[in-house]
């Protein structure tokens, strides 16, 4: 193929022939669409998810029935007095009088109501060395964080007074504002500092600043695009502060993937000796083909999370989905338009001491070596590596998942978390009691009262908890909040099993025998239980989803049920690999130290299955590439094993390039104090590790080296099926293989 016109078909094609020929338009409409949406969700606002959409079951019939009621409850506050040594007790003067300094020093603020002593509620601990003074902050419980520091200061000071005593404070708005003095800064570092290293990667990757500030800013403008949208979705859907971080995560990383592929084959046809547009039209026809197809594969896997029915998820996987679609979207329009207008530009700013960087198999003497070795000896080459894979994936066998309590998110490396241990050490629940949510046609009424009497009664003798059960009236609204807390404390198993005696057997005992009474539980522990619960029973459906129209995918990019097929299993077994690799990091602790994961023994609840359609997705990224490049060769007359030569070799350097951007980013996650944050990030850095290197570079080629012509099969009762295969940019085309039939070899 030589620098004349060279005809190509296909949506891909035609949107970047389009706007190379109408450069400024292109941009144009680009920019615009970007300040519109940004204007448009700027002036809807966002719509947040409440805590009644958040599940289903009990914990959201509680929401619901509060947030009718009109009532806001409160974030409530404890203060832990308790003595060093056991000298000294609560009965003691000096004890008392620390009781009465904390109770006047957090009043005097202003910022608190109804505080209590603990010699009132009965929040002394059996051993009388600790007890509790509670109140409940002032205001919008979902700011009380930002209003809560000079309580907090209060009672340092009272601290400093009292040696002997321990006097330290815990609750919801100390925890929130902990979290975010500790982790929110963290977490905006890292979001900043994932751009300057995706940067510093390109341009080591292209030797050129205006080369390399392309995919960023393209990936920035997508975001950007993407969070007006979200604001004007969220009417809709709600969104989420986490949805809007898994956002910028995906968003970063397939923006600059896309353009990485496009940009990469752009200048490898230049480079070849075709002129700008002929090369401009064939990275059209064949990057611009792959990214579309993988585009809509990581949109499918992402839409698995709406299966879920679970808002954040919900939440995450349509912000996830559109920031792909918008990223995909921009990489096969505006970025052909700004190739078109930079032309030879797009080598300025060159980096010293930086060769140029081409794509051609010469630079990619490494694969080269490797890939030589595989296809000379295949089926030891499939053997070793998919041995490897099943021996790392084979810890997740075991896997444990749990909701991490504070101490494992963040072991010892906050003051709270060992005040946080020390209250439920001597009030086993108390720091995280179950709340009943009464709702009655009277709450006053003498058999509700009894019932609600007899509830107190054995929610202690049955053994789900050691008091003190506390029971607020809401006489306007007909309802009662009773606080019970839950023997285990912090023990997620032994808490879990005092929650299920409460729902299964003082409840129906006592509250279900008064007609027209609801008795929603809810609270920390039964929150979790009922999100684990609502998720295991999504499992099935969104595995089955994304597996399935993935697979569909394939097959009708591809027309062939050979490369569907492989495609699937090679992903999962990369998903496996990864799953296997974070259970022996944080739940066996092999080689925790080097994450500063020591003493997690679990995975958080919701990473497998956030894992699996994140990576399943994203893993299609460099497995459409690849193989797009295989069959591409393949269609051009070359047989197949040199096929699937030229198509990793001359794909390993961009591959690799869009491989360490991808860890490089994930990995600054695994940074981050919180313990599932580690895991998310040590999770999707590893896989795509694997993704790259084991899989890519090794099983995929020695794979279809072993199936020969027969990863083209295509049976005919599926040639019905839409053509989705017609976007690669036409060549010299030989005379096509044949299968052992003589039926010709469909590619």
């Amino acid at each position: 193929m030589g620098n004349g016109d060279t005809r190509v078909r296909g949506l891909a094609a035609r949107a970047g022939g389009w706007s190379a020929r109408h450069r400024w338009a292109a941009v144009g409409i680009w920019v615009l669409f970007v300040v519109l949406a940004m204007g448009l969700g700027s002036a809807a606002g966002r719509v947040d998810v409440e805590d009644s959409e958040q599940l289903k079951g009990e914990t959201a019939t509680a929401a619901r029935i509060i947030e009718e009621a009109g009532i806001e409850e409160p974030a409530s506050e404890t203060v832990l007095v308790q003595a060093k040594d056991a000298g000294l007790t609560s009965a003691d003067a000096e004890f008392r009088s620390a009781v009465a300094a904390v109770m006047t020093a957090v009043e005097r603020t202003g910022e608190v109501t109804d505080v209590t002593s603990p010699y009132d509620s009965g929040t002394v601990s059996k051993d009388g060395r600790s007890a509790l003074v509670q109140f409940d902050v002032r205001g919008d419980p979902q700011t009380a964080g930002e209003r809560i520091e000079p309580v907090l200061d209060a009672v340092a000071d009272v601290q400093k007074e009292h040696g002997s005593l321990r006097i330290e404070e815990i609750g919801g708005a100390s925890m929130m504002k902990t979290f975010d003095d500790a982790f929110g800064d963290d977490f905006k570092k890292a979001e900043y500092s994932a751009v300057p290293v995706a940067l510093g990667i390109l341009l080591i990757a292209f030797g050129a600043l205006v080369a390399a500030l392309l995919p960023v800013a393209l990936a920035i403008t997508a975001i950007m695009a993407t969070m007006g949208l979200m604001g004007l979705v969220s009417h809709l859907q709600p969104m989420s502060d986490t949805a809007n971080s898994v956002m910028l995560l995906v968003g970063l990383a397939v923006g600059v993937d896309y353009c990485l592929f496009y940009l990469r084959r752009e200048r490898e046809e230049r480079e070849a000796g075709r002129d700008a547009r002929t090369a401009l039209r064939i990275a059209a026809a064949t990057s611009g083909r792959a990214i579309v197809v993988s585009g809509v594969t990581v949109c499918v896997a992402m839409a698995g999370m709406l299966f879920t029915g679970i808002a954040e998820f919900e939440a995450m996987g349509l912000a996830s989905l559109m920031v792909v679609a918008v990223a995909m979207v921009g990489s096969v329009t505006v970025l052909p338009a700004l190739l078109s207008l930079l032309g030879e530009r797009v080598e300025k700013g060159k980096v010293p001491f930086l060769r140029r960087r081409t794509s051609g198999g010469n630079d990619s003497r490494f694969w080269s070596a490797v890939l030589k070795r595989v296809l000379a000896r295949p089926v030891l080459s499939v053997a070793v590596a998919t041995g490897a894979l099943l021996a790392v994936a084979a810890p997740a066998l075991g896997m444990k998942t749990e909701n991490l309590t504070l101490d494992q998110e963040f072991g010892d490396s906050l003051p709270i978390v060992q005040t946080y241990n020390r209250v439920n050490e001597a009030f086993p629940g108390g720091s995280e009691p179950a709340e009943v949510v009464v709702k009655a046609d009277d709450i006053n009424a003498p058999e509700v009262k009894a019932a609600l009497a007899d509830f107190r009664e054995q929610a202690v003798s049955s053994g789900a908890s050691r008091g003190p059960v506390e029971i607020k009236l809401h006489d306007q609204q007909n309802l009662a909040f009773v606080y019970v807390p839950l023997v285990g404390g912090s023990d997620q198993d032994a808490a879990g099993a005092s929650l299920e005696k409460l729902r299964d057997e003082v409840r129906p005992a006592t509250l279900g025998e008064v007609d027209g009474v609801e008795a929603p539980i809810t609270g920390q522990v039964a929150g979790n239980k009922d999100f684990n619960d609502q998720l295991v029973g999504s499992v099935v459906p969104v595995f089955a989803f994304v597996v399935v129209f993935a697979f569909l995918l394939m097959l009708l990019s591809f027309r062939s049920l050979t490369v569907a097929v492989t495609s699937i299993v090679l992903n999962l077994l990369s998903v496996g690999a990864a799953y296997g690799i974070l259970v022996a990091v944080f739940q066996h602790g092999w080689g925790a130290s080097l994450v500063g994961a020591e003493g997690v023994g679990a995975i958080i609840t919701w990473l497998p299955l956030f894992l699996f359609v994140i990576l399943f997705g994203l893993s299609m990224d460099y497995h459409v590439f690849v193989v797009s490049r295989i069959r591409e060769a393949r269609a051009r007359g070359l047989q197949t094993r040199d096929a699937i030569r030229h198509g990793v070799v001359t794909t390993a350097g961009v591959v690799t390039s869009a491989a360490v951007i991808m860890v490089a980013v994930f990995a600054i996650f695994g940074t981050l104090s919180m313990q599932s944050m580690k895991q998310m990030g040590v999770g999707l850095a590893a896989a795509v590790l694997i993704d790259a290197t084991v899989i890519r570079g090794v099983l995929l080629p020695a794979v279809m080296a072993l199936l020969g012509e027969r990863n083209w099969y295509f049976p005919k009762w599926l040639h019905r099926l839409p053509d989705l295969t017609h976007d690669e940019a036409p060549a010299a085309v030989t005379p096509k293989a044949r299968d052992d039939e003589g039926e010709k070899v469909p590619v």
